[in-house]
């Protein structure tokens, strides 16, 4: 693993707490309840685990699109979910309102082969309002309310420091 680096601002998302917090000059600016991987931790492709370590924000998407707006394969489908949309697709992951694409910044740990968090497509993103937050749930994303990750999305930049820590 890297040495811990000190930036002036980083997003820090504790797994063993379901947080995510935006931490400006070492203190907490924001903090928001998210759901991390079903599977726990975990680098592996394939495992729908959260990968751990240092990441960075390699893409924002979504910008100006309506609260909601549906993406898939990180493009927005025109569509606004709704609780119909759930009902008749149960099983989805929903990508809703915005996209932080993570890329690992620790090679062999989070970064190239199979442990390549950005080839992984591991994401902080928008979720339905009613899945629960506090519980790991996703499929190795980090869901977040859709209000909390227009908040996020709006004051972080690509390149922006991400430690994922149990």
């Amino acid at each position: 693993m890297l040495k811990k680096i000190e930036p002036k601002s980083f997003i820090h998302i504790n797994i063993a707490t379901q947080t995510l917090s935006l931490l400006v000059e070492g203190k907490t600016h924001r903090s928001y309840s998210v759901s991390t991987g079903k599977n726990g931790p975990g680098e592996i492709a394939g495992s729908e685990c959260t990968p751990r370590g240092w990441h960075k924000i390699r893409a924002k998407i979504g910008a100006d699109l309506a609260i909601n707006t549906v993406f898939v394969g990180r493009r927005p489908t025109g569509e606004i979910f709704t609780a119909d949309f759930k009902k008749e697709f149960p099983k989805r992951d929903w990508i809703l309102s915005r996209i932080l694409w993570l890329s690992g910044l620790e090679p062999g740990y989070n970064r190239l082969g199979n442990k390549d968090t950005m080839r992984r497509y591991i994401y902080i993103h928008g979720c339905p309002d009613d899945e629960p937050m506090g519980i790991p749930e996703s499929h190795g994303c980090v869901r977040m309310r859709n209000s909390d990750i227009v908040e996020l999305f709006d004051v972080v930049v690509p390149g922006h420091p991400v430690l994922i820590e149990e």
